[in-house]
């Protein structure tokens, strides 16, 4: 039995993950520091540390103490806001967690590091071409997406100079059962949660920014495929299909049967106006495309936030 390290593991997309991985029949280790991840996410069947990557020595503990075949590093700092406020806390996270991350793993001899980055944030705001190919170069304008890049680089570097084999997995807006409301990354979870309390639900800026909403199971399957597939490569993981802030609010209105119309505030510094993502090469390389459409994702998504959440 293969075992393997889930970075993040007691959060959102990892626990997931952890859960797919385990029916697969892999012994799984979870790395969380529970800023944000929650106990009760992790499948009792795993194994969870709660330690913080950015401990260079917990990292080498960790390592050293176990034969890791591959790491999935979903581990993060995600709010782009936060990153905005604050990108020195942003970074250490962010970049030098992943550091630590990348050196165990070259020096304990890991079969494959698949790294989770950002689609939404590292295409910047000057795109021309929409649904975008890994082919346009990245420029990121918030320091999230520049950390996202940083450790795409690292990696290449890792890679040529020591052999470390990778996959990098560009996501676009992922959504679905377990993400936390409670915080600025996640507008899904924020308004599902919201409706359902028949509270309040704010927009930021004008409701027209553009996003490409891919679900969790999903994207744990191209995480899946990424053991065997797409070496040495960066892969956008999207639906192509660009759905605005106001509709996403008529949708999960009618799903909630909220009565109440939104609030518009000020947008939020550094989020781009449009992100939406090819998934070509997802498609040829790791033979992955998503399954699950926006109607079916959020229908899932509102019926676990109704079995959990109190209104």
């Amino acid at each position: 039995m293969e075992r393997v390290l889930v970075t993040g593991g007691a959060g959102f997309i990892g626990s997931h993950l952890t859960d797919r991985l385990i029916e697969l029949g892999y012994e799984v280790v979870v790395v969380d520091n529970l800023s944000t991840g929650k106990k009760e996410n992790v499948n009792p069947k795993a194994q969870l540390i709660v330690a913080d990557i950015q401990k260079h020595e917990e990292m080498e503990k960790l390592f050293s103490k176990n034969t890791f075949s591959y790491v999935f590093h979903l581990a993060a700092q995600a709010s782009v806001s936060i990153s905005v406020k604050n990108p020195v806390f942003d970074a250490n996270v962010n970049i030098i967690g992943s550091l630590n991350l990348i050196q165990n793993s070259i020096k304990y001899g890991v079969k494959k590091f698949i790294f989770s980055s950002t689609g939404g944030a590292i295409y910047g705001e000057n795109v021309e071409i929409f649904p975008t190919p890994e082919s346009v170069s990245p420029k990121p304008i918030s320091p999230y997406g520049i950390a996202k890049l940083s450790v795409e680089n690292y990696l290449n570097f890792a890679s040529k100079e020591f052999g470390l084999n990778f996959t990098i997995l560009r996501y676009g807006n992922v959504y679905g059962p377990r993400q936390d409301p409670f915080g600025e990354a996640g507008v899904i979870a924020i308004f599902t949660s919201k409706m359902i309390k028949k509270e309040d639900v704010t927009i930021n800026g004008d409701g027209e920014y553009v996003r490409d909403y891919v679900y969790v199971g999903d994207v744990v399957n191209a995480n899946i495929r990424a053991i065997k597939k797409g070496d040495r490569m960066v892969i956008n993981i999207g639906t192509s299909i660009g759905t605005t802030v106001n509709q996403l609010f008529s949708y999960l209105k009618k799903l909630t049967k909220y009565e109440k119309e939104p609030i518009y505030g000020p947008p939020r510094k550094g989020d781009i106006r449009k992100s939406l993502l090819c998934y070509t090469k997802a498609k040829e390389e790791l033979r992955w495309e998503p399954k699950t459409d926006l109607e079916k994702g959020l229908k899932l998504t509102v019926d676990w936030f109704k079995r959990t959440i109190k209104a």
